[in-house]
């Protein structure tokens, strides 16, 4: 008896790119069938504008006859005002040779003779730029902001890191306050602070928190717990372990919690001029309006010089040990520098001497219009051949197609990448902004956002390649992804607004050069964390750079790319909404035009509104896909 082999026949196997091409295809044929159906046009006379104005118009009626307002809201005014009020008259009483000394004095005990130094020389230059004045205004808005936020985000942070079920409740809370583009902040502070610092400053405070209790809580999380349980078998109760142990411990990490506070205040506190903030901000946006970069200049060189003295003092505090003291030497040093700042606070006049100060803004100008001339046939050619081969076809596309086909495109897409859930929701936040009448600006945002953050990805990608593959060039580069990381974002605007003028360009090229630093980081940062086994292999399977690259590092190092990517995203959709005050529109022009006229306050807060429903859209895109399968782990299954 003979045994025949009985064959199966063989499954039809399907390509991996088959199905998304089929998707493509078929929306592509959707498109050229329903173009120009199904489109919602934007109309400034909208209901919902309407509706929010007139319930603008009716808040600022009852503001005197509501209790709400009468016993909360007002109180919280008067006392964030009364805060700034308090800082503001110090800081001025102290005069400009006091405020130096004793910020030279700070540095010197935070971080020795150099940071003492940075601090004096950084803060004299506010006087050299002539923008004193704003300067002191800007430092009081950003300790009040930072002063309440610490003591709201570091109780909380330190409730959080104890307790489990708090922090999984807050968690989403401040991963939407994370999503917000700055803009969002400032309508319902309008609404309910009416314009000024309180306004501004309670802006900042809600900007500033969220690293403050995330940072916190981590801090108290990495507490070893071996000595939490010497603590207790000690009889130590919960509030001696607390003050005893976990604080001490964690007070490096909450030292940098502090420090991330002020850099995010910092950011906030130049865009709440938009509300009648005090501060730099003024010159800054005065400067945007008349597209004048000298008058800018000054102010945005003073924001980036306070950011980076701030950040070194409060670094160079962080690194300092727990029981470290200070010696002689330099408490004698600080505390004669701060006498003298004192001393001759009462000898020089009030006012920065006006022979000090450098008449910048003239030179300026003329060397922008030497750029302009000199460059315009390179910068002229890179604008035009963006606008032309991706935003305008871009633009088209997403205006023109039925608004049901772009919804069922972000659903398929959100789906394939990060799952049901975060699909749904993305979905849901698109619907919205359809029912709040800004389909039409908000497709116009989402094409600057998807062209800036294509050309963010390619510089991060290469950028970041280079500096993991090259120790030297990360030595270079590092400290200038240090800079611009400190930088406000406003800072961004001028070099853009220099080289392009007024243009949608203009807010990409900015938004670009602000998110390329993270994004820069975290791919190099997944590319050295690539186990050194799996590389040892695969040079000695004769293995090239560019195989090593392509095959072994880059798919291992998938998780950092996407949250790059996803970092991407955010920062470039914040930047992009704030590139409206150098001609991005959209979105960003109808929060501002929100802000500037009084009619068009509903339209200005239903553009916030549509700007923050668009970032957690893109963030639900993106968040899930590193938790979807790699090719390697495909193949294992």
């Amino acid at each position: 008896m003979s045994a025949t082999a009985v064959r199966t026949p063989p499954r039809l196997k399907v390509p991996r790119w088959a199905v998304p091409a089929a998707a493509v295809v078929a929306f592509a044929a959707g498109y050229m069938v329903f173009r120009g159906v199904g489109t919602l046009p934007h109309d400034d006379e909208a209901a919902p504008f309407t509706a929010l104005t007139e319930a603008r118009e009716w808040v600022d009626d009852n503001k005197n006859a509501s209790p709400v307002f009468l016993y909360f809201v007002n109180y919280i005014r008067l006392f964030i005002d009364g805060v700034f009020q308090s800082f503001d008259t110090v800081l001025r009483a102290l005069g400009w040779p006091g405020l130096i000394g004793v910020t030279g004095a700070l540095g010197w005990l935070a971080g020795g003779w150099r940071i003492g130094l940075l601090g004096v020389l950084g803060f004299a230059s506010f006087g050299v730029l002539g923008v004193w004045d704003l300067s002191v205004s800007t430092l009081a808005l950003v300790a009040t902001a930072v002063l309440l936020s610490l003591l709201i985000g570091l109780p909380l942070g330190i409730w959080a890191g104890r307790s489990p079920r708090v922090r999984k409740a807050i968690t989403p809370v401040l991963d939407y306050m994370q999503i917000m583009p700055t803009f969002a902040y400032l309508a319902p502070m309008v609404l309910f602070f009416q314009i000024g610092a309180p306004a501004g400053a309670a802006a900042t405070i809600i900007y500033a928190i969220p690293p403050a209790i995330r940072i916190t809580a981590l801090a108290i999380e990495q507490v070893s717990p071996t000595a939490v349980e010497a603590s207790d078998s000690l009889g130590a109760t919960r509030w001696q372990t607390l003050l005893k142990v976990r604080l001490p411990l964690a007070r490096s990490t909450m030292t940098l919690a502090v420090n991330q506070t002020i850099m995010m205040a910092l950011s906030m506190v130049v865009i709440a001029n938009l509300i009648a903030a005090p501060g730099l901000g003024s010159a800054i946006i005065k400067g945007l309006s008349r597209e004048n970069v000298g008058i800018m200049l000054p102010a945005g060189l003073a924001i980036v010089v306070m950011a980076v003295v701030l950040d070194r003092t409060t670094m160079a505090a962080a690194r300092r040990r727990l029981h470290a003291g200070f010696d002689r030497l330099r408490l004698a040093a600080a505390a004669v520098l701060a006498a003298a700042g004192l001393v001759l606070t009462f000898v020089l006049p009030p006012a920065f001497p006006a022979g000090l100060v450098l008449q910048i803004g003239g030179p300026v100008n003329a060397a922008v219009r030497w750029a302009e001339r000199t460059w315009y046939p390179v910068t002229d050619a890179l604008k035009e051949l963006t606008t032309v081969l991706l935003l305008n076809p871009l633009d088209g596309l997403l205006t023109t197609a039925p608004w049901w086909l772009v919804a069922a495109a972000v659903l398929a897409l959100a789906w394939w990448s990060s799952g049901v859930r975060p699909a749904l929701t993305a979905l849901g936040c698109l619907l919205a902004v359809a029912l709040l009448g800004l389909w039409e600006h908000s497709m116009q945002t989402l094409t600057m956002v998807v062209v800036a953050v294509a050309v963010t990805l390619a510089l991060g990608l290469l950028l970041g390649i280079a500096a993991a593959r090259s120790d030297r060039y990360s030595a270079v580069q590092r400290p200038l992804l240090d800079a611009a990381q400190t930088m406000p974002s406003f800072v961004y605007l001028l070099p853009a607004l220099a080289l392009f003028g007024a243009t949608r360009f203009t807010a990409i090229f900015a938004s670009v050069i602000y998110a390329v630093p993270p994004v820069v980081r975290l791919v190099e940062e997944g590319l050295r964390g690539v186990a050194p086994t799996a590389v040892e292999a695969a040079l000695s399977a004769g293995s090239t750079p560019g195989q090593l690259l392509r095959k072994v590092q880059l798919p291992m190092a998938r998780r950092s790319i996407l949250l790059a990517a996803n970092q991407g995203i955010v920062m470039t959709l914040a930047m992009v909404v704030l590139g409206a005050m150098v001609g991005g529109g959209a979105l960003g022009y109808d929060v501002v035009s929100g802000f500037s006229q009084r009619t068009d306050f509903g339209m200005g807060f239903a553009a916030g509104v549509a700007i923050v429903l668009l970032g957690i859209m893109l963030d639900r895109i993106t968040q899930g896909a590193d938790r979807r399968p790699s090719p390697q782990q495909r193949k294992l299954t």
